[in-house]
């Protein structure tokens, strides 16, 4: 019983260890995104910056959606970050996702928690 009790607390522990104080916010471009090569640039510049958990430009819409940790980001730290690719990001909207597990796979990421 012991083991039991101590193996719960064992995963629990893990659990809040891996708990982030995940943050999404969308962005519209300027220029805008319109077509599949600006795509490209944002997700394989905007993906690298550090505290991004997943970057979805969307060319019908003209949006940028990004999840991040704030504790590594902001969303300063984020339109500096496509200020460098030539981009100027401004926010549309913002969301919290608080004490979100790494074990989401981020597959629905307009969902809130």
């Amino acid at each position: 019983m012991k083991k039991l009790i101590l193996l719960v607390f064992a995963l629990f522990l893990a659990v809040l260890a891996n708990a982030q104080d995940k943050k999404e916010v969308v962005f519209r471009t300027e220029p805008d995104i319109h077509c599949e090569s600006c795509v490209n640039k944002i997700k394989s510049n905007i993906r690298f910056e550090k505290g991004v958990k997943a970057i979805n430009p969307d060319l019908n819409t003209k949006l940028v959606t990004v999840q991040y940790d704030s504790e590594k980001t902001n969303v300063e730290k984020l339109q500096k970050a496509f200020k460098k690719i030539g981009y100027e990001a401004t926010v549309v909207e913002q969301k919290n996702r608080e004490a979100v597990s790494d074990n989401n796979d981020g597959q629905n990421p307009s969902k809130e928690k």
